[in-house]
This record gives C-alpha cells, sequence and structure tokens, in this order.
C-alpha cells in the first residue's frame, strides 16, 4: 500500500500519455460509451416488454445468456475475428465496447422491465379512462412510477462496466486497467494496486452522483429502502423466468 501511496502522490504520474489524468479519461471513455449504449438498447426494449406483457420469456432467457458469457473469452474471440474487418484502434475498441454493452445490457433490461410492470394496474386503468393512449400511458403513468428501478438498473450496469473495463487494456487500450496489466507484467505492484484503487474510487464517485440524479428525477416517495428491495427482487424474478 506504500507503494500505492508513493505512485498515487507522485506529481509527475498525474500527467503525459501514461498520466492518470488521461487514464481517468480513458477508462471514463469506455464506461460511459458502453453505458450510453446498452441504455438505447435496453430501455426501450424493457419499458415496451413492461408494457405490453409479451415477449417476457423470451427476453429473460437473452438476458440470461448475456450475464453467463465470459468476459475475457468473448473479448478475445471477438478481437481475434475484428482484425480481419477493422484497422488500428477500432480492432481493439469495437470488440472491448461491445462485450462492455454486452454487460450492462441484463441490469438496465430487467429492471426497467420489472419497474413498468410492476406498476399499478389502477392507475394505468386511470389514466386510460381520462383518455390516455398506450405510449402516453407508458410515458407519463408508467416509467416516472419505475423510474427507481431504471436508475437502479443504471446503477448497476455502470458498476459492472467501471470495474470490468479495466479488461481493455489486455487488448491494448488505456484507462486504468493499463496499470493493472503494466504493473504485473513490470513487477511494479505499487501501480498495479493503485490502479485497482483508482477503479474503486471511480466507480464509488459515479455511483454517489446517479443516486444524486435520482434524486431530481424521482419522487420522494417512490425512493428509499423499499425501491431497493423490489429491484433486488425484480433482478431475481426477471432471472428466474424460464426462456421458450
Amino acid at each position: 500500500m506504500t507503494a500505492a501511496w508513493d505512485f498515487l502522490t507522485t506529481a509527475a504520474n498525474w500527467s503525459g500519455t501514461d498520466g492518470i489524468w488521461t487514464r481517468f479519461t480513458e477508462h471514463l471513455f469506455y464506461t460511459l460509451l458502453s453505458v450510453v449504449i446498452a441504455a438505447l438498447v435496453a430501455l426501450p426494449l424493457g419499458a415496451v416488454i413492461g408494457h405490453t406483457g409479451r415477449g417476457v420469456a423470451a427476453i429473460a432467457g437473452v438476458a440470461n445468456a448475456l450475464r453467463a458469457l465470459p468476459t475475457l473469452g468473448l473479448l478475445t474471440v471477438l478481437t481475434l475475428w475484428s482484425f480481419g474487418l477493422l484497422t488500428g484502434q477500432l480492432a481493439r475498441l469495437g470488440p472491448s465496447i461491445v462485450v462492455l454493452v454486452v454487460l450492462a445490457v441484463p441490469p438496465i433490461l430487467s429492471n426497467t422491465y420489472a419497474g413498468i410492470a410492476a406498476v399499478d394496474p389502477a392507475a394505468r386503468d386511470a389514466a386510460r379512462g381520462m383518455g390516455m393512449t398506450g405510449s402516453q400511458v407508458l410515458l407519463r403513468v408508467e416509467l416516472p412510477v419505475a423510474m427507481p428501478l431504471v436508475l437502479s438498473g443504471v446503477r448497476s450496469a455502470y458498476l459492472q462496466v467501471v470495474a470490468t473495463a479495466t479488461i481493455a487494456a489486455v487488448v491494448g487500450l488505456g484507462g486504468f486497467g493499463r496499470y493493472v496489466v503494466d504493473g504485473l507484467a513490470q513487477q511494479l505492484y505499487g501501480k498495479m494496486v493503485a490502479g485497482a484503487l483508482l477503479v474503486a474510487l471511480m466507480a464509488v464517485i459515479g455511483d454517489r452522483l446517479i443516486a444524486l440524479v435520482g434524486r431530481f428525477l424521482v419522487s420522494p416517495g417512490l425512493s428509499g429502502r423499499r425501491v431497493r428491495e423490489k429491484a433486488q427482487e425484480a433482478e431475481a424474478g426477471f432471472a428466474a423466468v424460464p426462456p421458450t
């Protein structure tokens, strides 16, 4: 730990192409890009399935299959395959982002579906009685009520991706994983531990920021301990749905 502290407190390690700030921006780029792409895929899909109730078993099977994929193995296969199709950094970046997106989709998908599906039927009936269309019910009633579970899924996806983004260094990319891989190869264990600590710090800060955003997006009556319990129940219930 002393060596890691020395690495973190040395001013020279904060600048340059291998500096902490550079590695931070790289790691943040990989993480945010992956989570945003996953959200663009999983949020609409989960919302539609939760609203209509169709395709639950099929999507549950897909989500469970994605969870079971070995991350490092998938990255290796995709990287080897991409070298024949892509060039330069894109041959490494593309597979890494795909792997991280695959990791981020299941928690967002399952929580979005469960949040929409768990909306009180009386609220839906009241909205329809006011003349709302199906899309209006989804956007104005179901999504606001489901927002705590949706954000819980996004937080879970962020934490998984920010921790796993270190594998990008295995295929020659940057991020804090560069310190872990290089530190191990060079037997600079202080550098390796510092990289792991920076990833952990980034995970904690990002999680707190998402929780802060949630305070502005979620009604106070829909937040708290009960929401966390429902999020856990939602993930467990979605995972238990047998595929057809």
